[in-house]
């Protein structure tokens, strides 16, 4: 997923955008996408100048939510916060989120 600046947006059903109108790009990790998500994709958004970064992990269960922004100086990512159970933020935008809400699929379809 990806948050950009909305005046970049001239279709609802446009797909690709300039890398310097993301603002944001959040990746939601798979198994199968699990070294990509960790150590490929961090090196090519801080490479394209995506100024922040969250990477979303099921931990038994649960939303965990790994959030960098890139260091200018460096043009790399630094960790800002590892969530838990809430996330609160501020850039790039406000965010207040209850992680403990976020139950996975099977998880949330286990009668159980």
């Amino acid at each position: 997923m990806i948050v950009v600046d909305g005046e970049i947006i001239h279709d609802p059903g446009q797909t690709r955008f300039p890398a310097e109108s993301v603002q944001l790009a959040i990746e939601v990790v798979s198994p199968e996408s699990l070294t990509r998500d960790r150590e490929t994709k961090p090196v090519k958004y801080a490479r394209a100048k995506i100024p922040h970064y969250w990477r979303v992990e099921n931990h038994d269960g649960r939303a965990v939510v790994y959030v960098f922004e890139r260091e200018p100086s460096t043009g790399a990512y630094t960790s800002t916060g590892i969530f838990h159970d809430r996330m609160k933020v501020a850039v790039p935008f406000p965010v207040d989120l209850d992680l403990t809400a976020i139950t996975a699929r099977r998880r949330a379809a286990d009668p159980q």
